[in-house]
């Protein structure tokens, strides 16, 4: 996949609708340090942005493979395009999502990521929704857990709050 001409693409739609954007899934681990191999691009923005969002990747050859209120997944038939995936937020969540964002380098550019709490909660959730992701995800969160200066409270609140804090507490054994 060529991420730097997917993520291009994808900024112009951003830009163009002004909607709020960050990269997160392997690429916004990148950007606090952990690196592992990854097929596809994955974005949060505001749930506003996700019919013309949709459309768009249509008229781009993404055929949408998955489309709920809270995410979608897209691939394209040439492998430079791949796969990409987009989880929609909204409300106070969308909110204080985006103005906490930091600006990091990401390839030759720089691209907005959530704070580490904030993809630790999304990795919760993706552990709530789909159990068969749990030992990936878990991994992803211990490392967020170690990021300088992360707050492991709030992120102890994701868990609880989704009926997880058994996984938390694993987590903290293995560390």
């Amino acid at each position: 996949m060529d991420f730097e001409r997917v993520l291009e693409k994808v900024e112009g739609f951003f830009s163009a609708g002004r909607f709020p954007w960050a990269v997160v899934g392997a690429a916004g681990l990148h950007a606090y340090g952990l690196t592992r191999v990854t097929t596809d691009l994955d974005f949060v923005t505001d749930a506003a942005a996700q019919s013309g969002l949709v459309s768009f990747l249509v008229s781009e050859g993404y055929e949408t493979v998955h489309l709920s209120q809270g995410y979608s997944n897209h691939v394209h038939s040439d492998p430079a395009r791949g796969q990409v995936d987009f989880v929609y937020i909204s409300g106070e969540t969308s909110r204080r999502l985006f103005e906490e964002c930091r600006t990091m380098p990401f390839g030759g550019k720089t691209v907005r990521v959530p704070r580490p709490e904030h993809l630790a909660a999304m990795k919760i959730q993706a552990m709530k929704n789909d159990p068969s992701r749990s030992l990936q995800d878990m991994a992803d969160v211990r490392f967020l857990l170690t990021v300088d200066g992360v707050n492991e409270e709030e992120i102890r609140a994701y868990f609880e709050k989704s009926g997880l804090r058994e996984r938390y507490e694993e987590i903290k054994r293995l560390s």
